[in-house]
């Protein structure tokens, strides 16, 4: 067992009775063969084609996509990755029909962003619901690179009373997908995220649409105050840790910061075996 898996362990027993429910660590962008998906408890449901009149639809280029490793297309090698920890994801929301999700790391550069961003396209390829895809990383916004859609206004703009929502929501031209962008770079990202703003707003996007699924993907744990302060409002808390690089002790930090938050497990990123 190598020193990240046994620190992985370590820090599932430091958490205590919680972790019981936590599924275990998934390895993304590997080339180990997946396990199959659980069963999701089975509903009836109507599936549902949103046809966007107010918010932005910026079609994104399939081939820069697959440049920058995001998955567009359910049948992509990868795609039964993700679809195995979107599932795991699921059946703990379905415990008391949560719908927001943070992917958070212990530092820069992990993988968190792209897999906040290949889960919430996996999470859109179901009939059954739509998914909102929010960069919360306003001090680094990045997710409007990935997917090619140039500097624009965002979640900042919209906290410091900018813009208005509706202003800059955008559909990459993808169904039941929409991308709430970070917008301007801002330092004082923490103070913004846990104002009565952000709080109505996420009021408003958790309880408007009961179908409708919210990924955030936000700053590392140990770089800032930002991931603590969303840990407040979301149902679930996904850490994101890339093999060989992560150490150990960051990883124990982040456990101990987020105590008693809703930390579902950890997703372990660019394994080779």
């Amino acid at each position: 067992m190598s020193k990240l898996k046994k620190a992985l362990e370590k820090a599932k027993e430091a958490r205590g009775d919680y972790v019981k429910r936590t599924p275990e660590t998934i390895a993304l962008f590997s080339s180990a063969a997946p396990a199959k998906p659980g069963d999701i408890p089975k509903k009836e449901y109507t599936p549902i084609h949103p046809v966007y009149t107010q918010t932005k639809v910026m079609k994104c280029d399939s081939k820069f996509l697959l440049k920058n490793r995001i998955l567009p297309i359910c049948t992509l090698d990868g795609a039964d990755r993700l679809k195995m920890l979107r599932t795991q994801i699921l059946n703990t929301m379905s415990d008391d029909e949560s719908n927001s999700l943070l992917v958070t790391s212990a530092n820069p550069g992990e993988g968190k962003t792209l897999t906040a961003i290949n889960l919430a396209i996996s999470f859109s390829h179901q009939i059954n619901g739509t998914v909102l895809l929010v960069d919360g990383d306003i001090k680094k916004p990045s997710i409007h690179n990935y997917f090619g859609l140039g500097e624009m206004p965002g979640l900042s703009d919209y906290l410091i009373g900018k813009a208005e929502i509706a202003d800059v929501l955008v559909n990459p031209g993808m169904d039941r997908l929409v991308i709430l962008p970070g917008g301007r770079p801002l330092t004082n990202s923490a103070e913004l995220i846990d104002s009565d703003r952000m709080k109505a707003l996420f009021k408003e996007i958790k309880e408007r649409y009961r179908d409708r699924y919210i990924i955030f993907d936000s700053a590392p744990v140990l770089t800032c105050a930002d991931a603590l302060v969303f840990s407040k409002f979301v149902d679930r808390i996904l850490i994101v840790v890339e093999a060989e690089r992560t150490k150990r002790q960051d990883l124990q930090k982040v456990f101990e910061i987020l105590k008693d938050r809703p930390v579902i497990g950890t997703v372990l990123n660019k394994t080779i075996d």
